[in-house]
């Protein structure tokens, strides 16, 4: 028992300065795959939003959803359709779309931070015009499947301090159409509006990943790009860094892609030495 106390009460000293350096600044976290799907694990996201807003960071949550969208239009007779990776949204898959991300899924989120004894606010990109964004055009067409071109994160500056807003990735063309948005590149343009400090992106895998199948701790935006370039990032990572590079670029402090698979990950990234995934920042690594 004198151990476990011991600890703990390091795990205790180790945070302190990391709650010191980041009180009273935005951090905007993305969730999806098995941490959003695993009700232990959400429930384990959920202590670790409110633990960090009550020692005073303002907490941003955006959501995926795919897997939910795809159960659900199975509920309805409705055959998802994926080209190279990317839902095709017609008008009736963007209703199952509106109906999970700004419904039941988002005000499950909001249902559990709650529960476990934070405030908490859902909303999308289309509340307060927050996203506008613009219908992807060319080869393929994905129908009503849009990219971010304009924030204005005045609605969720208004929540911040007060609740922890979790916000689900569709948006407004300017012709007035709803739009569904991939939620990285949602969370990324968000996490830049709100001059945020930091960036998480949970993810189903350890991090980025080296040649050799081993995690990279810490990467600089030119490494990831020359890692790019030579094919050791490759696949779906790419996507994921070239979000964070962006977010970067537009002045997000640092971005870090863990792994959401690690019960309390967020905590674990933010307030120890280790961390469990890949930090990425401006200067090389």
């Amino acid at each position: 028992m004198l151990i476990d106390s011991g600890a703990r009460a390091r795990v205790l000293i180790e945070a302190l300065p990391y709650i010191k350096e980041f009180r009273g600044s935005t951090v905007v976290v993305k969730i999806g795959g098995a941490s959003l799907e695993d009700l232990s694990l959400r429930e384990c996201f959920a202590q670790d939003l409110i633990l960090l807003s009550w020692v005073g960071i303002r907490m941003v949550v955006v959501h995926g959803g795919g897997k939910q969208i795809s159960d659900m239009l199975d509920r309805v007779g409705l055959e998802p359709q994926f080209i190279d990776g990317q839902r095709v949204t017609d008008e009736a898959v963007l209703e199952v779309v509106e109906m999970v991300l700004g419904g039941t899924l988002n005000k499950e989120i909001v249902r559990l931070i709650q529960h476990c004894g934070g405030k908490a606010v859902g909303i999308t990109g289309k509340d307060g015009g927050m996203v506008t964004a613009r219908r992807r055009g060319g080869v393929p067409d994905l129908g009503l499947v849009g990219d971010v071109f304009h924030v204005d994160a005045a609605v969720v500056e208004h929540l911040l301090g007060e609740y922890i807003p979790v916000v689900a990735p569709l948006a407004v063309s300017p012709e007035g159409e709803t739009l569904n948005i991939n939620a990285d590149p949602f969370a990324a343009a968000l996490a830049v509006a709100l001059g945020a400090r930091k960036f998480v992106v949970l993810s189903d895998i350890e991090g980025v990943l080296d040649a050799d199948g081993e995690l990279i701790t810490s990467l600089s935006s030119e490494r990831a790009r020359e890692l790019i370039e030579d094919g050791t990032i490759a696949g779906g990572m790419i996507p994921k860094v070239q979000n964070a590079l962006s977010a970067l670029d537009g002045g997000v402090g640092k971005v870090h892609i863990i792994d959401g698979r690690v019960e309390h990950a967020l905590l674990l990234e933010v307030f120890t030495n280790g961390g469990v995934g890949t930090q990425l920042q401006k200067e090389r690594g």
